[in-house]
């Protein structure tokens, strides 16, 4: 408790925490402002189809996009571990497997994106106009997966430098590019649907151009040896990379399955509650952007540290972030506590679905200072490139949401709620417990590898 408090009295630790979070964080609420921009843009075109197709393609690329998104959790841990060593060497290879797989992903995805297209629309229910708008969406919005997952890679690696004032930039800068080229294709041009998605694919590579930009200078300033030169070892540590990935992957794919089950879950209660619930889980996406930033900074910190073998760091990593999330998380609890029923009133001016997304509103209160734990422990096991264990707990706490909806089916819409809290506080407690154990066993910092 003494070196806790210690900890909490120092204040460069609280400068580096702040430092490395602020800007995810700031660059973070930029991402549901584009959401708003984007909807505004279309949702003044003359009928309701074209926004229909915006939301169902953007949909599938987002989802097929975001469970990719291991590449940028494994390259920051990797990165900030090679960085904790002061290895120039290995922060190269790093970046140079990482582009790889992003590139060999990209055609993959290339390959296979008409197949992935015909089998989600197989299975929906929408209208044949929203369809056609969100096929031709989708189909030139594939054209950017070359740059989002090169993206995923160059942010993770800029984050896993300590740097994250560069991610920060790169990500305004695309939603930015983002937002005037809707305005420039779709009211001005009159380009419509394919306005909005070349819009978006224009954005994604002024955002690669920027961020290789930072890479660059990163690079000449630190000295780092010539790409060519670490080639001839660039399948050193691939097996390792391939296995954190996968797992990463099957974690993600896990957490996707939860929360499109429980938006299902919800539709099947009525249209009131589904529109309940989606305006209170716009406000649980809220707290993860913000609670992503602080998440973000851990995994830069922790894999320094791990890569420094400096328990002392590793400790001051986690006080310094816990200090801070649980100041941004009681925010949130007392905000949406005395403030709850105004920021529904934001969001519907319809009776019946503000009537009911206040009924659920408890869950909200809880939400924030329960789910933290989750977000930020990820971020110490993602540091550590630990992706085993996230798996494990993932799927520990997916059997526990599944078998509290099962249990409280009787309870309706807060049996959801009920699960979904569940499955937040126990993707935090397995993670908690994994590193209790090994933290007392010494294994926790054992797997790295030093060379």
């Amino acid at each position: 408790m003494n070196s806790i408090y210690q900890t909490l009295l120092n204040r460069s630790v609280h400068r580096q925490v702040l430092w490395l979070a602020i800007p995810m964080v700031l660059s973070n609420i930029t991402v549901p402002l584009l959401g708003l921009v984007d909807t505004a843009v279309i949702g003044h075109l003359s009928h309701a189809w074209y926004l229909g197709g915006v939301a169902l393609g953007s949909t599938l690329i987002s989802v097929s996009l975001w469970l990719l998104g291991f590449l940028r959790m494994s390259t920051t841990g990797l990165t900030a571990q090679a960085v904790g060593r002061d290895n120039a060497e290995q922060q190269a290879r790093v970046l140079l497997q990482g582009l790889t797989m992003a590139m060999l992903l990209a055609l993959g995805f290339l390959a296979i994106h008409q197949w992935i297209l015909d089998l989600s629309f197989h299975f929906s229910d929408a209208s044949e106009q929203v369809k056609h708008y969100g096929a031709q969406y989708f189909s030139i919005r594939v054209i950017s997966a070359p740059a989002a997952l090169v993206n995923y890679v160059l942010l993770g690696w800029l984050l896993g430098t300590q740097n994250a004032k560069a991610p920060m930039w790169m990500v305004i800068i695309t939603n930015v590019v983002n937002v005037s080229l809707d305005v420039l294709f779709v009211v001005e041009l009159e380009w419509k649907v394919a306005g909005a998605a070349w819009a978006s694919v224009i954005a994604d590579y002024v955002g690669t151009a920027f961020a290789v930009l930072c890479v660059w200078r990163y690079w000449v300033k630190h000295s780092l040896p010539r790409p060519w030169s670490v080639w001839h070892g660039s399948s050193h540590g691939l097996g390792r990379l391939i296995k954190l990935n996968r797992d990463i992957f099957l974690r993600s794919l896990c957490l996707q399955l939860v929360f499109s089950f429980m938006t299902f879950q919800g539709a099947a209660l009525g249209d009131r509650i589904v529109a309940a619930n989606a305006i209170l889980m716009s406000f649980v996406m809220f707290i993860s952007y913000g609670m992503d930033g602080f998440a973000y900074a851990m995994e830069a910190m922790v894999g320094k540290a791990m890569g420094a073998d400096s328990r002392q760091r590793l400790r001051e990593a986690m006080v310094g972030t816990v200090f801070w999330s649980v100041v941004i998380c009681s925010g949130f609890t007392i905000v949406f506590a005395a403030m709850g029923d105004s920021l529904i009133g934001l969001m519907t001016t319809i009776d019946d679905v503000h009537h009911n997304a206040l009924r659920y509103l408890p869950w909200l209160i809880a939400m924030p200072l329960v789910s933290m734990w989750c977000f930020l422990l990820d971020g110490v096991f993602i540091g550590a490139t630990k992706g085993t264990e996230m798996r494990n707990s993932m799927f520990i706490a997916a059997a526990t949401f599944f078998a509290v909806l099962w249990s409280t089916q009787q309870w309706g819409n807060h049996g959801i709620w009920m699960a979904m809290l569940c499955f937040m506080a126990m993707r935090g407690i397995t993670l908690a417990i994994v590193l209790a154990r090994q933290w007392r066993s010494q294994v926790f910092f054992s797997h790295i590898d030093q060379h």
